[in-house]
């Protein structure tokens, strides 16, 4: 089979506006990046607000091993289903960051014959939006820094600045730095450190933003840190939310792609689903709402990360709810869940597979929990033996929900056709999707909420720091908002050792901190890296391009 790349450069592209003619969109409302790619304008959603919502698909996972198991892929390839069966769908995914194309887990652009064109473009610069992210970020970085060296009218705490500076890039060496050395002239100097642009509060805010105006707000917001008197300071405070915002204007607007089938597909922000919220933006989503009858997005990791975010966080301030959610299992992580080695993964092992299917049925109960209608895809792979197919359909026999093979990375749409019909059917029933947790309720609440009815965990031991953030937060009235858990994505827990089911743990809680801008607080566990570091053999090694300018290497 053809590599994804090679796949991708043999498609069949059609020019953005023909894509956007099978939504309805009239080319004065794009604004082009080159001939296959476009931003949505502002006026557009002028013209389509009043229109009745589709329905809403989200696509979530079993906790996935170290090599992924495909749930991008399967969101495209659903996608690609609904058209193929006469329904009018548009795919609504998050853009792709530059850390981990280059390190070890690869792009965000789907895979085989479900992906989201043009590829190399998605997953290297795209239309600049990561870009602005980082220079809205680090302009408010400079003026901090600035601030202080100028006089420090704000008497901020240097020792209280939780602002920190970004990079889309995986680079370990910049998680802990000094700056201002060198002299009076360079600053004050001071203890900083380096993010992932990805999960930088900007990100939060540009994928929760509703429009201009709200992002504008939002980022005066953002707490840059505090005063000597313990009180917080805002960007507003700065002055600098202006100028963050008009870096950002270009961002705000969607953008348009197409699929290796020419399916329309929103692509639009990028937080970290283990670091941040991991959903798309809201604008996106009500947008594509709009445009068609079903919409097919995603949430990132496993259902414990990413679809309790999207339900917590991304559908509480959106006033939105799920029709239907898809699981995405597939064989070889349930037996990576039930302790098979990485290596071992290919080998029929039905003993070990019934053993990981613990895992899947706790985030079956979980969407069940939620009120959602749910339906298992199996991602099928080509080592997957019948039997163990078998033993996966009945575990979700079992809870009288459906469990459909996908096989969408290597037949595309064709491969999906079951799956989308499937969906189709159950989004038609009732639903009634809520929240776990009410947002009043104290922070200590909301998190034992979640680690006790999402994670199937029993208690939580808090660092000394985050006793006295929390003490703080609840002292300046900040303690009412949603809680963004950040936790590894390879297990329940958050040890990542923990595989399967785990039950009878306690999440050890080390820092907690408030996006003001975003509207959520940040919990910490474990070791959770919000700027990652390359491999020992980086993707990037193997990148290369041609004389004629043809990429390869890029998956």
């Amino acid at each position: 089979m053809l590599t994804d790349i090679e796949i991708a450069q043999r498609a069949e592209m059609l020019p953005i506006a023909k894509i956007a003619e099978k939504l309805g969109i009239d080319e004065e409302y794009l604004e082009y990046y080159g001939k296959y790619k476009a931003k949505l304008s502002d006026e557009l959603w002028d013209k389509i607000k009043d229109r009745e919502n589709g329905k809403l698909i989200l696509v979530t996972a079993i906790n996935p091993t170290p090599a992924g198991e495909g749930k991008t892929t399967t969101t495209v390839g659903l996608g690609q289903a609904m058209a193929k069966i006469g329904k009018n769908a548009i795919i609504a995914l998050r853009e792709p960051s530059l850390g981990p194309v280059m390190g070890i887990k690869g792009g965000a652009a789907g895979g085989g014959y479900s992906q989201v064109l043009p590829m190399e473009d998605i997953n290297l610069h795209f239309t600049g939006d990561m870009h602005a992210v980082t220079a809205a970020n680090n302009l408010l970085s400079a003026m901090i820094d600035n601030h202080i060296h100028q006089g420090n009218e704000l008497d901020i705490d240097v020792n209280s600045i939780v602002w920190k500076r970004v990079l889309d890039m995986n680079d370990r060496a910049l998680r802990e730095c000094v700056v201002g050395l060198g002299g009076k002239m360079n600053g004050v100097p001071r203890q900083e450190g380096f993010m992932i642009t990805v999960a930088s509060e900007i990100m939060a805010i540009l994928c929760l933003a509703d429009d201009i105006s709200d992002l504008k707000k939002r980022l005066g917001n953002i707490i840059i840190g505090y005063n000597r008197s313990g009180q917080p300071v805002k960007a507003s405070d700065l002055k600098a939310e202006g100028a963050m915002t008009a870096l950002m204007k270009d961002a705000l607007k969607p953008n348009l792609v197409q699929t290796t089938e020419n399916t329309p597909c929103l692509i639009h922000g990028g937080p970290f689903a283990n670091i941040a919220h991991g959903c798309n933006s809201i604008i996106a989503t009500k947008t594509a709402l709009k445009l068609a009858d079903y919409t097919i997005t995603e949430a990132g990791f496993g259902a414990d990360l990413g679809a309790e975010k999207f339900i917590d966080i991304k559908c509480r301030f959106a006033g939105l709810a799920p029709d239907a959610v898809v699981i995405v299992a597939t064989v070889r992580a349930l037996k990576y869940n039930a302790g098979v080695d990485v290596k071992m993964l290919k080998t029929p092992d039905t003993a070990a597979l019934e053993r990981g299917t613990v895992n899947l049925r706790r985030h079956i109960e979980n969407m069940r929990m939620f009120g959602a209608n749910v339906t298992v895809a199996l991602n099928r792979f080509d080592t997957d033996s019948e039997e163990e197919i078998k033993t996966v359909i009945d575990v979700c026999g079992e809870y009288g929900i459906p469990c459909c093979l996908s096989d969408v990375f290597a037949k595309g749409g064709e491969g999906g056709t079951e799956l989308a019909e499937t969906v189709v059917r159950e989004a038609e029933k009732p639903s009634a999707v809520k929240p776990v947790y009410d947002e009043n309720m104290s922070i200590k609440d909301k998190i034992h909420a979640v680690v006790t009815k999402v994670y199937g965990g029993e208690s939580e031991k808090y660092s000394a720091k985050a006793e006295k953030q929390i003490k703080r937060l609840e002292s300046l009235g900040l303690d009412k908002m949603p809680v963004c858990i950040a936790k590894t994505q390879y297990s329940l827990s958050d040890d990542p050792k923990l595989l399967g089911r785990p039950s009878g743990f306690t999440v050890n809680i080390s820092d907690v901190r408030v996006s003001g801008g975003a509207g959520f607080i940040v919990v910490q566990t474990g070791n959770i890296m919000t700027m990652p570091g390359l491999p020992k053999e980086p993707a990037a090694a193997k990148i290369d391009v041609d004389e004629n300018g043809v990429t390869s290497g890029l998956f």
